[in-house]
């Protein structure tokens, strides 16, 4: 009786990335059936794997959460209605499973009553049919080695599907989990998926998806009416439902395109002063007015009527915090910044602006160039990326001329954390000829690579010809041209 595990839960039991194991499987050494893995499978390929106690992998855990600089997440338990219909879930598995043994005992009771009934008709081959009724009942009685593990595994793995649920997006095949008391729609924004939404409040239907497979429970009203053709199609809104099982869902991943112009009023959290040339800036949207964005995009902003255009530096999975880095210069918005703008002070945004952003369906290997503050698009890029585990490795390359490297501890704490990040810092006084060489030195071939850069025009010529030199095609080439 095999059991099979999806990718995404087996990168969380044994606290590898999705990408870690894609290469396992690309490479022969961990095979699945239909995206998912068997039990032996995973306990052979992951021999000194603990389960439950494993203090490293949470520890790893810790460092991801405060260096991808999102909020810790909570593993609150879901509300006691949707606990109880996971864990009836879980018992009618349980149940199944003991019936199937039952029914196994008694086809093997059957089988030894035979070979019996077989070596009493037949004397000649009567010890012959009595070695094989011992060896199988050894077989039964004795353990094998891995039962322990296994039996560990599995009731790590029932804990997690109580804990959280897995969610798939049809066509796109991403990924994500629902955890606490997160609705759907919460759960896809916390993990960098961008679904259509509006209101995120039940009033518009902007979030309405098709319920493929799986279990849902209603946790929020809303005012949307569902016409009796959506609900014959399965159709709910992700606003107002959480996943009680696994489930799959029908809904498109938004492009840069797909995402309408918005204009939401934001109140400063706080001006961090990094140094006397540069801020960050952060903002909060409000609870029903979350900014859509892609990762790399740009907003403007408009205090008291002085306007600015600035880089988002923070994720989209991070709610509804908005970072920006802004630079001290001889603007008047950036003088607002720096010499008047107060905790709590409104701040009109417009967004988002731009192409810039993740290919959300690439798993290819990912290099990223950031010249000064183009750290800020930067910055979001990879966060996404590791919040979508969509980058087989990530190498990133800063380059500083007018600013220090002013969150190099932050690219140190990725590289500490991840095992597919590495970080290198570069200085503009090398020259651009030289830094262009510096990067590539580490790439021999770029055919099958991604590369996003942001910093000054001429450097961005110079990086993408000596890319293309290398082999990279002009659909890995992706660069924001930094002012």
């Amino acid at each position: 009786m095999s059991h099979y595990l999806p990718l995404s839960r087996v990168a969380r039991l044994v606290g590898e990335s999705r990408s870690a194991l894609q290469r396992l499987i690309r490479a022969g050494e961990l095979t699945t059936f239909d995206g998912q893995i068997e039990l032996d499978e995973l306990l052979r390929v992951f021999p000194d794997v603990k389960w439950q106690d494993d203090g490293e992998y949470e520890h790893v855990e810790e460092i991801k959460r405060k260096a991808f600089g999102k909020r810790v997440y909570e593993r609150a338990l879901p509300d006691k209605e949707v606990l109880a219909e996971r864990l009836f879930e879980l018992g009618k598995e349980f149940a199944a499973a003991k019936s199937l043994l039952i029914h196994y005992d008694r086809v093997f009771g059957w089988l030894e009553e035979r070979l019996v009934g077989f070596a009493e008709d037949d004397p000649g081959s009567a010890d012959a049919l009595m070695a094989i009724r011992i060896w199988l009942r050894r077989q039964l009685d004795e353990a094998p080695q891995e039962a322990e593990r296994g039996k560990a595994l599995l009731a790590e793995e029932s804990v997690m599907r109580v804990m959280s649920v897995r969610v798939v997006v049809q066509p796109s095949g991403h990924e994500f989990f629902v955890e606490g008391n997160d609705t759907i729609l919460e759960a896809a924004l916390r993990a960098g998926i961008s679904l259509n939404y509006g209101c995120s409040n039940g009033n518009c239907g902007d979030c309405k998806v098709k319920l493929v497979s799986g279990q849902v429970r209603k946790v929020h009203p809303h005012d949307y009416v569902l016409k009796e053709t959506d609900k014959v199609a399965g159709a709910i809104l992700m606003c107002s439902y959480t996943a009680v099982t696994d489930i799959v869902i029908e809904a498109n991943v938004s492009g840069a395109g797909d995402i309408p112009e918005q204009t939401i009023p934001t109140r400063v959290k706080a001006v961090e002063f990094i140094d006397d040339k540069l801020a960050a800036l952060h903002l909060t949207t409000p609870r029903s007015q979350r900014l859509r964005f892609l990762a790399g995009q740009r907003v403007s902003l408009n205090v008291a009527g002085l306007e600015g255009e600035y880089a988002i530096a923070s994720c989209p999975c991070e709610d509804r915090h908005i970072e920006l880095h802004i630079r001290r210069d001889n603007r008047p918005f950036s003088r607002m910044v720096f010499e008047d703008l107060r905790k709590e002070a409104p701040v009109t945004l417009t967004g988002p602006l731009g192409r810039f952003v993740i290919q959300m369906d690439s798993r290819r290997p990912t290099l990223f160039v950031a010249w000064d503050d183009g750290f800020a698009p930067i910055k979001s890029l990879i966060q996404h990326a590791m919040s979508l585990e969509v980058a087989e490795s990530m190498d990133l390359y800063w380059i500083s001329e007018a600013l220090p490297h002013y969150q190099d501890n932050l690219c140190r704490s990725w590289t500490d954390a991840l095992d597919n990040f590495r970080y290198r810092a570069l200085s503009a006084a090398d020259g651009a000829d030289a830094n262009v060489a510096a990067i590539l030195a580490d790439h021999a071939d770029l055919g099958h690579f991604d590369l996003y850069a942001a910093g000054p025009a001429d450097f961005l010529d110079k990086l993408k010809q000596a890319a293309f030199a290398r082999g990279l095609s002009p659909l890995g080439w992706h660069g924001e041209i930094v002012l």
